[in-house]
């Protein structure tokens, strides 16, 4: 039998850093709950904060205190600041992440109140959508009292089981758009019991049955993930959901997210392993997580091989949903899996397989990435370029690319490698069709000679292998680029003429921004870059809106999965 992990990247993580928030309500520091994830080796830990409540949905213990907003905005607003300086303090050490988990309450000024919320979780990963309350400003989750007394309100069981799917499907149609996952989805039963019908609903024929196949089916068509939460096997009534849920929402293909949702440092890692065996029982053998909104796809096995395999995977992901917009990243991509990752065609919705093409290729929105882990192979490709020895700092890629524009030379593809001691090599492929190359070469030498050691023109040269280990950009809409992955990464598609490279390249340089490495392609009048790059991501994202109409397509790319 496989082995199974021990750590688990949750969603549902644990409720911490609430300060005096009046009920005791996850107010453990952060840095302790940090300082115990480091010392157990864990690879990340993830927070989770709930937001603020409208004044008439408090439990009893709240109400007690006389305390209109419980964990108050003061909390929620400075917690995304508490967890930026987390991850700076921490950089290096561990991955930090944050979600909120959002209260559902009402359509009406409970919608307006929780968008707010959302705004106001800035750079949160994700965002869990939950029902923890009743219309009658009764809780679900509170003491057996109030469940008894929203049980007589409603009249009966499914009447109260009815009401809260009600609420979730209310949910979902009203900002499915916002959330990624849809919290404890039979969170009731802590109080109450499951109705016949609930417990049986894959077959039974009663409209409560209906209602939740048809939530289970809204969730699948909104792409999104449901939690399964080990806080109810701690409280005593099992896992959230029971396993004929689980079993129904993996032949939905929806994905799951795991968490312990614990509320103090004590319990902290309970469960891992068990929350695994659990999605296994139901079928699944991997799981989701989120960085900056973007699902991150997870094994359960302890299997080193499998781990890289999805860490190629995830990086696949990233590249192609950051060149989308919010709505499209939203929508579950095709795949295609090739070579020693063709396992995965039967673990993910239609893939298909690329036979012994060692790659990953994800599609969606007329645009797809290709990745893999292999070292690209030389081609052998023969063709005619410039060969240049120059220091590695800002500026001296955009002088290059500029002399061949002011000669009007067009280049067709490049090599760029770093040599770590202050000086880069580079390989311009080029088309010389006017024979002025050694032109822009004598300009550059007369001008620019304390940048570049030496720059000579091959003609019939072989383009330069520079790849090492890592994980490599194959291919970007079909147009081969073979770049090395890097923490940031701009990809552009562009007018392929003399100098609209330049200008990207003039913008870079303008702001110090030095160039690590550079892969160019084209397909017909379109050119393609992939530059992996160094600096402040912010003033990037500001010059690549300002490059102009001839740039079709300008992204940073930012890796956050590990």
């Amino acid at each position: 039998m496989r082995k199974l992990n021990e750590f688990i990247w949750e969603t549902h993580g644990i409720h911490a850093g609430t300060e005096q928030d009046h009920v005791k309500h996850g107010i453990d520091k952060l840095e302790d709950i940090v300082d115990k994830a480091i010392e157990a080796g864990n690879p990340s830990i993830t927070f989770i904060i709930h937001s603020p409540r409208l004044t008439n949905f408090r439990y009893t213990a709240e109400r007690e205190t006389n305390v209109k907003f419980i964990r108050g905005n003061k909390s929620y607003l400075n917690y995304p600041k508490r967890i930026a300086n987390l991850r700076k303090k921490y950089e290096g050490q561990i991955n930090i992440k944050y979600g909120v988990e959002l209260e559902w309450m009402g359509p009406d000024l409970g919608l307006q109140w929780s968008r707010s919320k959302i705004f106001q979780a800035e750079d949160a990963d994700y965002v869990i959508g939950s029902v923890h309350f009743a219309p009658e400003g009764l809780p679900y989750d509170g003491s057996k009292e109030e469940a008894l007394e929203l049980l007589k309100l409603r009249g009966s069981l499914e009447a109260y089981w009815d009401g809260y799917f009600n609420e979730m499907i209310q949910m979902i149609e009203c900002f499915g758009d916002m959330i990624q996952i849809i919290g404890h989805i039979d969170l009731p039963k802590l109080n109450v019991d499951m109705p016949e019908a609930l417990m049986n609903f894959e077959t039974s024929a009663h409209p409560l049955a209906n209602k939740f196949r048809t939530l289970l089916e809204l969730i699948a068509d909104r792409n999104l993930s449901l939690d399964v939460n080990m806080a109810g096997k701690f409280k005593g009534v099992g896992v959230y959901p029971i396993q004929s849920i689980l079993r129904r929402a993996n032949e939905l293909e929806i994905p799951v997210c795991v968490g312990t949702d614990t509320h103090h440092v004590k319990y902290y890692g309970l469960n891992y392993k068990e929350s695994l065996e659990y999605i296994q029982e139901a079928g699944y053998e991997s799981y989701v997580s989120y960085s900056k909104l973007i699902p991150e796809n997870r094994t359960i096995y302890d299997d080193h091989d499998l781990k890289v395999k999805y860490t190629v995977l995830n990086k696949g992901i990233e590249l192609l949903n950051q060149r989308l917009d919010d709505n499209q990243r939203r929508i579950i991509p095709d795949f295609s899996f090739g070579g020693s990752f063709s396992e995965f065609v039967d673990l993910y919705r239609s893939a298909t397989g690329m036979g012994d093409y060692n790659a990953i290729r994800i599609r969606k929105w007329g645009k797809s990435i290709t990745v893999t882990n292999e070292i690209p192979k030389n081609t052998q490709h023969i063709v005619n370029g410039l060969f240049s020895e120059h220091l590695d700092k800002p500026g001296v890629i955009s002088s290059l690319f500029n002399t061949l524009a002011s000669e009007g030379i067009n280049v067709e593809t490049a090599r760029l490698k770093s040599n770590n001691d202050g000086t880069a090599v580079a390989f311009l492929s080029l088309a010389n069709k006017n024979g002025k190359v050694q032109s822009a070469i004598d300009f550059i030498n007369g001008t620019d000679s304390g940048l570049f050691q030496k720059l000579t023109y091959q003609e019939n040269a072989v383009l330069p292998n520079y790849y090492s280990k890592g994980v490599y950009l194959l291919e970007m809409d079909g147009v081969r680029l073979n770049l090395a992955l890097s923490d940031k990464v701009i990809l552009t598609k562009h007018h392929n003429a003399p100098g609209v490279l330049l200008i990207l390249l003039s913008a870079l340089a303008s702001k110090g921004i030095n160039i690590k490495d550079l892969r160019l392609g084209k397909l017909n009048d379109t050119g393609y870059s992939a530059i992996a790059i160094d600096g402040d991501s912010n003033v990037i994202r500001n010059l690549l809106t300002k490059l102009g109409n001839q740039y079709y397509e300008a992204n940073l790319i930012e890796f956050h999965s590990f």
